[in-house]
C-alpha cells in the first residue's frame, strides 16, 4: 500500500499536532527508547515546529490517517541542549541541520518511508543553505534486559544514507522508561553527513 509522504504546512501540522504527539508516544515506547510518554509534554515539545520558519515536519499518510512523521530543525535551535556535545568537535552549529526524530507505525515499515523522511529533510536543509545534517540515537547496553531477541539496529541504514557516528560527540538526556518510577539519564550518539 503506497503511503502519501510529504512536508506538512503549518496549518496541516496544527490540525495533526495531537496525531504526531501520539505517534511519538507509541513508537518511542519500543526498544531502544522505552519511553513512557506524556501527551501534554509531547504537544508542548512540538510547538516550535508550528512557529519556526526553518523547521520541517514530514507526514506519512495512509489515506487520511497519519501513520508516520519526521521532524527537522536547525541545530542552532537546540544550541542550549547540544552546545556542550559539539563544543570540542570544532563544528559550527549554525551550518548544521538537525534531523530530529522519525516515527512510523510498525506495519508501514519496509516500504521506503525512512528514505523518504531523510530525503525530504535533507532537501529542506539544502534549500536553506545548510552544509551538513545530523541526528542522534540513544545508546543502550547490548545486554539490556529489555533488548528484543534478534534486534537489528538501524546503523546499516544510516550508513547507507551517508551518515557516520561523530567520534566523541554525545548528548545526555533524561526521560522515564516504561519500567522505572523516575527519569534516568541516557547517552545519545550523534551521526552526521555532508549535504
Amino acid at each position: 500500500m503506497a503511503l502519501d509522504i510529504r512536508p506538512l504546512s503549518r496549518s496541516e501540522l496544527s490540525d495533526h499536532i495531537e496525531d504526531v504527539a501520539r505517534l511519538r508516544i507509541t513508537v518511542f515506547r519500543d526498544w531502544p527508547y522505552l519511553y513512557d510518554g506524556d501527551l501534554d509534554y509531547e504537544q508542548r515539545y512540538l510547538q516550535p515546529y508550528l512557529t519556526s520558519a526553518k523547521a520541517i515536519v514530514v507526514g506519512a499518510f495512509d489515506g487520511a490517517r497519519l501513520v508516520g512523521a519526521s521532524t527537522g530543525t536547525p541545530l542552532s535551535d537546540h544550541a542550549e541542549d547540544f552546545a556542550a556535545a559539539f563544543a570540542e568537535a570544532g563544528l559550527d552549529l549554525a551550518r548544521i541541520f538537525y534531523c530530529a526524530e522519525s516515527v512510523l507505525l510498525p506495519q508501514y515499515r519496509g516500504q521506503g518511508a525512512g528514505h523518504a523522511f531523510f530525503e525530504a529533510r535533507e532537501a529542506h536543509a539544502r534549500d536553506l543553505g545548510y552544509l551538513k545534517c545530523c541526528f542522534c540515537a540513544v545508546i543502550r547496553p547490548g545486554d539490556h534486559p529489555a533488548r528484543p531477541a534478534g534486534y537489528a539496529p538501524l546503523d546499516p541504514f544510516w550508513r547507507k544514507r551517508g551518515y557516520a557516528p561523530l567520534e566523541g560527540v554525545t548528548a545526555r538526556f533524561s526521560w522515564k522508561d516504561l519500567d522505572t518510577a523516575n527519569e534516568t539519564e541516557k547517552t545519545l550518539q550523534f551521526w552526521m553527513r555532508d549535504l
